[in-house]
């Protein structure tokens, strides 16, 4: 992503909670903050909660309002927690965040990423002077997230956008692969510890598949059927001590 992203809160209310944007943003990568008309002073609570992000509070844009604050941007990207589905009701009309990091993939420019106070959001006169809307789906009965969270949210789903090869990000969770040969082993051993156990006959194949079937939906790598054959090997030397074998 080439498109250089600016973090705007316009009336913030609560100093800690724009403390805590300032550290997600710089999880994230975030660079630029601009704070407009914040109706509180961003204190020791602000500087508390932003940890290592105090760094982007110190170099805060300070402006007078959301027209100051996104002057000059290439694209300005407004956040709501309401939306419609009816088609001509375009000035609520949004994406969610995912689709977001799909668009600024292939974009260079400067892009206004604006997030409205945390009572009431972005006025109707705010929203229409947006030229996207971004919106994050929660539940219906109570849809309005913590400001920080939905900052965290929506640039998570840009810094994912990059790729796992973006040289700047934390590396992707490690992908495990499959081991068809590990499960058919582990199964099989497991039957035989079902049978030398005395399980019952006509539900040792019901029990196996079972195993199957949750070793399907958990999908074990070749490192845990190790454990787990080991775990069969020791039952199975346990049963014959105490049997005197």
């Amino acid at each position: 992503m080439s498109a250089e992203v600016e973090l705007v809160l316009v009336r913030p209310k609560e100093d800690g909670n724009v403390g805590a944007v300032a550290r997600a943003a710089r999880n994230f990568g975030i660079r630029h903050l601009t704070i407009a008309a914040p109706r509180a002073p961003l204190g020791q609570e602000a500087r508390r909660r932003a940890m290592a992000g105090v760094v982007l509070l110190e170099s805060a844009r300070r402006v007078a309002d959301f027209r100051e604050a996104t002057k000059g941007a290439d694209l300005v990207v407004g956040t709501t927690d309401l939306v419609t589905g009816r088609s001509t009701a375009y000035l609520r009309r949004s994406i969610p965040p995912e689709r977001l990091g799909e668009l600024l993939r292939g974009l260079e420019g400067r892009v206004a990423l604006v997030f409205g106070p945390e009572d009431n959001g972005l006025s109707r006169t705010e929203l229409a002077r947006c030229d996207l809307l971004v919106h994050v789906p929660a539940r219906r009965e109570f849809p309005t997230l913590n400001l920080s969270h939905a900052v965290a949210i929506v640039l998570y789903a840009l810094h994912r956008a990059k790729g796992s090869d973006d040289p700047e990000t934390t590396p992707a969770p490690e992908e495990v692969p499959l081991d068809g040969q590990g499960k058919e082993i582990f199964l099989v051993k497991l039957a035989e510890l079902l049978e030398e156990a005395g399980y019952p006959a006509h539900k040792r194949a019901g029990m196996v598949l079972l195993f199957r079937r949750v070793l399907g939906r958990s999908a074990p790598g070749e490192s845990e059927y190790r454990m787990m054959l080991g775990l069969l090997k020791t039952t199975r030397r346990a049963m014959k001590r105490s049997h005197g074998g």
